[in-house]
């Protein structure tokens, strides 16, 4: 697969997840769940006309782009006018509500004096390895592309005029797609229509449907015809029409804040909103930290996986725009589902809850999970979702008490940590102020659960003496980090006792796990060397002092958005604006904010559509609007 870092465009419904190019070429399909399977290594569709060669719609130099989502939806237009033959091609791309199928909806319009010639065709190539082969059959006018475990079909309501299922590449760009084969061991194969002669001023709209079928359920020789008939038979009008009804629905019932204008900030939050549903796995609740954006790991670690820690961030924001059942189902299905019997969850998973790869655990994660638990009974004071989460919450606690018992009596036995960067294995110290978090939500747990349990008295002894042991520990460890991360040199905390840099998430400490109080003078003057060296020229912050990741000293959305989130509790109202309105600037055209800004474009320079991302922006623009700001 070629290097695709940015999915600059986002849509799908419960079952299917689709990313595009800014050019409207489909870059990723994943269907079950966000984060898995990805189906295409690519899928390329090009148009001839009369005697040229097929023009590929998404990359020609002959070609001008113009995209955009229609207003409050998911679905997405990509304009493209070939100014050589004055071909305007209008792309919309939507997926069905109800089932999991991409349509791929083109309207020609002749813009020219003379006839032209139209002939469509699509080129796709499925991931393969030795325990996934993937094959190519046409039958019943469909391009089937299989596997043991998966069909991906290819179609449309007229016939495919001619079709080629191995050694495809050349042809398909030559616009000469056809073969002898109709069934072949190739990963890649194409399909062809002809769409008819267009006159000066006409136009025709042809529809691309694609569906992912699964072996199990359909039998790709004897049930999936029925079925691809069945969809074609779907009146793609009305159901357009129903897919703009039912998200612009969404975004009204989920919108919370009465902007005074409708300007940048507020697309970036109502894109926020529509994101949000297309990272959630429907089953388990498991949220991905975003679309991939690099599968071969030329960079990073891969990011479309369940970060516990990322998502106790991201359901505060789901609270916060009245996605309340869905962190429900995360906190008591998925959580549930993942955690160890040990008490405590591994570093990432994927969104059906299996474990994902991982170099490493993170003590942070679970307490990030105890501390969101409570965070989200405090918005909807459901006391049954606290009485039915509290066991959960206590193994967790169980497994967090021994770490701390292994910090603070010095014997070092258990494995060491890694901090929330996933860099520096050790004692961190924004890992111990997620631990006093958890313990202090923990301890407000019980307060508020007592009374649920007041006839039987087993239970309420059994809470009684892990709330006296908690005291205890909550104190010590608030001791510790005092004590252990101030760095009187620096006349700052740091974040370890190792390198002893300057890290954003030492704000940690005040938001969101009040250890320190904002105006506490070890932490202004904290701040004050935070400004000094994380701070860009341009006003965005980096994670620490010498970040080097990705390239180094890009502003990351989710640092920046830290510490406007600490200038409002702080009561420092202008330098928090200043904060929220570089990310605003920061945004892409399509309101998705990514990972990192690049400082000299002020676009986002890697991982367009990072949920923690969206989630602080939510967070940080709620309080904007409490306090009269928006």
């Amino acid at each position: 697969m070629e290097t695709k870092y940015y999915n600059d465009a986002i849509i799908g419904n419960k079952e299917m997840t689709v990313s595009f190019s800014k050019t409207g070429e489909l870059l990723r399909l994943f269907n079950q769940a966000p984060d898995y399977k990805q189906f295409f290594e690519f899928f390329h569709v090009g148009v001839k006309v009369n005697d040229s060669a097929n023009i590929y719609l998404h990359n020609d130099v002959n070609n001008m782009y113009k995209q955009y989502y229609l207003d409050g939806t998911n679905v997405l237009v990509t304009e493209i006018v070939n100014t050589y033959f004055n071909l305007k091609i209008t792309q919309i791309d939507f997926v069905l509500l109800k089932e999991n199928v991409l349509i791929r909806r083109y309207k020609f319009e002749n813009k020219n004096n003379i006839d032209l010639d139209l002939r469509f065709s699509a080129y796709s190539k499925l991931f393969t390895n030795i325990n996934n082969d993937a094959c190519g059959f046409v039958k019943n006018d469909t391009l089937l592309q299989y596997t043991h475990d998966y069909t991906v079909c290819s179609f449309a309501k007229e016939n495919i005029t001619s079709y080629q299922i191995n050694n495809s590449s050349e042809s398909f760009m030559g616009g000469t797609v056809e073969g002898k084969d109709y069934i072949g061991m190739s990963p890649d194969s194409s399909i062809a229509y002809d769409l008819g002669s267009l006159k000066p001023g006409e136009e025709i709209v042809f529809n691309l449907y694609i569906h992912v079928s699964n072996n199990q359920e359909k039998n790709l020789l004897n049930d999936l015809d029925v079925e691809i008939e069945r969809f074609r038979k779907i009146d793609l009008k009305k159901e357009l029409e129903d897919t703009k009804k039912y998200w612009r629905k969404f975004l009204k019932d989920h919108s919370t804040i009465d902007f005074k204008n409708d300007d940048k900030m507020k697309k970036i939050y109502d894109r926020t909103i529509l994101l949000f549903p297309l990272l959630i796995n429907d089953t388990t609740g498991g949220i991905s930290a975003g679309v991939e954006s690099d599968e071969y790991k030329t960079k990073c670690g891969r990011y479309s996986y369940c970060w516990p820690r990322d998502a106790a961030f991201i359901t505060e924001a789901f609270d916060e725009v009245n996605m309340t059942k869905e962190t429900d189902k995360f906190y008591k299905t998925f959580c549930k589902m993942t955690q160890n019997r040990d008490g405590g969850w591994e570093q990432r998973f994927y969104t059906d809850g299996r474990l994902a790869p991982c170099w490493g655990y993170q003590i942070d994660e679970t307490a990030s999970v105890v501390f969101g638990v409570y965070r989200h009974y405090e918005k909807t004071k459901n006391i049954k979702f606290l009485k039915d989460t509290v066991k959960m919450c206590e193994n967790a606690i169980d497994f967090i008490d021994e770490y701390v018992k292994d910090i603070l009596e010095e014997k070092f036995q258990m494995k060491k940590s890694y901090d929330l960067w996933e860099e520096y294995e050790g004692i961190s110290f924004y890992s111990m102020c997620a631990i006093y978090g958890a313990y202090n939500a923990i301890l407000k747990i019980y307060k508020e659960v007592k009374s649920e349990f007041a006839n039987n008295r087993l239970r309420i002894e059994s809470m009684e003496k892990r709330k006296s042991v908690v005291e205890k520990r909550i104190r010590a460890v608030k001791e510790y980090i005092l004590k252990t991360f101030y760095d009187e040199s620096k006349k700052s905390f740091v974040r370890n006792n190792d390198d002893k840099r300057i890290d954003i998430s030492i704000l940690g400490g005040v938001v969101p796990f009040e250890v320190i109080t904002p105006k506490e003078k070890k932490f202004t003057t904290t701040i004050e060397r935070m400004n000094m060296i994380l701070r860009t020229y341009t006003g965005g912050y980096i994670r620490y002092e010498d970040d080097r990741y990705n390239g180094g000293y890009n502003p990351w959305v989710i640092a920046t958005l830290w510490m406007a989130n600490y200038y409002l509790e702080s009561g420092e109202k202008k330098k928090a604006k200043e904060c929220f309105e570089f990310v605003v600037k920061s945004a892409s055209e399509h309101g998705l904010l990514g990972e990192q800004v690049n400082n000299e474009t002020m676009q986002p320079s890697w991982i367009i559509g990072l949920t923690w991302s969206h989630a602080m922006f939510v967070i940080v623009i709620n309080k904007l609007a409490s306090m009269g700001m928006i």
